[in-house]
């Protein structure tokens, strides 16, 4: 059943957190403001992240955080509407957060209360929602205007705006249900499309390097995990599959395939000095013993051979303190590749930056088509920054469509 056309001024596809923070913006400069998402429940994402309590965004944002082929481009938005302005609607909200490590802020309490925030600003100004909506086609129209043809509930709509808000998100993790539906928005009106992967993802092992290390699951350590590019301080974690952990997502959206990656085991302190160190001071004491002071013995025992380890420390040579210092300081690991979009936290890629205005997120060949969020390449390290990517993006848009 076809219903006679609806009109209105902007239509955000996506009711993600940049899709809402648009809308609410848009709404608020008097603009009539309609959501679409497929999804059946609106901020899916935003109520899964941070462990369900939304690292909504951190206190040291910079375009360093960033990673796209267009590295200015994401300086604008981040700029307009800063992680500043955004803990100012949190405060407003009165929403109770603190900060974790390096500078990431969390809800006390739930995801849910950010996601309400929005959905309460949503309906102060008069946005409507629309859940369990399929796009169809999008085409252009006479007088600058687009017609999206929609699908809800066995009702085809035809829907008339001015502008058109592509806030569709990325391909990572499909559960949520992300689609490619932006890019194929993006590629029908002739805008590249940077190529897509996961990012922020754990790594998978090689089986030999599988088998070995798997009985390590679940254990965690402080580690250095080095790209030739980048490098990143915070815990490791080894999973049955692989690797996982903060240092590991982080260096995981810098990571080439075939890469080999360095991981320091040992960060704060120098194994080859407390060896010797040790060799003067307690001689007797077994390798075994003075590592565990620092390493989970189950680490230990799969790293170093058991016969070193159980040799008291002034039995064993120079040459074995260097090659023990460099085996924990300097691991070299070659991942097998990652986990891909399953357990992916962003996409990397997406439309292209240099096809949109860093100010308005408009497209520079059809006006009125924009595009936010996850779906351009623009992609955040891990720690509230792509959230701050889809408040800032949004923002800037809402006060021009």
């Amino acid at each position: 059943m076809t219903h006679t056309p609806q009109s209105v001024d902007v239509l955000v596809l996506g009711a993600g957190a940049a899709g809402l923070m648009c809308a609410i913006e848009a709404a608020k400069r008097q603009r009539t403001v309609l959501v679409l998402d497929h999804a059946n429940k609106p901020g899916k994402k935003i109520l899964m992240s941070g462990g369900g309590r939304c690292n909504f965004t951190n206190y040291d944002i910079s375009a360093d955080n960033y990673l796209s082929n267009n590295s200015h481009f994401c300086k604008s938005a981040l700029s307009h509407f800063t992680q500043w302005d955004f803990i100012r609607m949190v405060e407003q909200h009165q929403i109770p957060y603190h900060e974790r490590d390096h500078g990431q802020l969390f809800c006390d309490e739930s995801a849910r209360d950010i996601l309400e925030m929005l959905l309460n600003e949503c309906r102060q100004y008069n946005v409507t929602l629309q859940l369990d909506t399929t796009i169809n086609n999008i085409t252009t129209q006479a007088n600058n205007t687009f017609g999206i043809k929609t699908l809800h509930n066995d009702n085809v709509t035809n829907v008339l705006c001015q502008s058109l808000v592509v806030a569709t998100g990325g391909l990572s993790i499909p559960k949520m249900c992300a689609s490619p539906m932006g890019y194929r928005i993006a590629e029908q009106f002739n805008i590249k499309v940077i190529t897509t992967h996961a990012g922020l993802a754990p790594f998978t092992l090689h089986n030999n390097d599988k088998t070995r290390f798997s009985t390590l699951s679940g254990i965690a350590v402080d580690a250095v995990v080095s790209t030739c590019q980048q490098q990143f301080h915070e815990n490791i974690l080894f999973t049955h599959r692989g690797l996982s952990g903060p240092a590991i997502l982080q260096i995981s959206s810098y990571w080439n395939p075939d890469e080999t990656i360095s991981i320091d085991l040992l960060p704060d302190n120098n194994i080859e000095a407390i060896l010797a160190t040790a060799r003067e001071d307690s001689p007797a004491r077994k390798i075994k013993t003075i590592l565990g002071q620092y390493l989970p013995k189950r680490l230990i025992a799969i790293f170093l051979p058991q016969d070193l380890l159980e040799s008291p420390v002034q039995q064993i040579t120079r040459q074995d303190i260097k090659d023990i210092h460099t085996l924990l300081h300097n691991w070299s690991i070659k991942p097998n590749g990652t986990e891909g979009y399953r357990t992916a936290e962003v996409t990397l890629g997406g439309v292209d930056c240099n096809a949109l205005s860093s100010k308005t997120m408009e497209s520079n060949t059809t006006k009125g088509l924009y595009f936010i969020g996850e779906v351009i390449d623009v992609t955040g390290w891990l720690g509230g920054y792509n959230f701050q990517w889809a408040w800032s993006s949004g923002w800037c848009a809402g006060q021009y469509v």
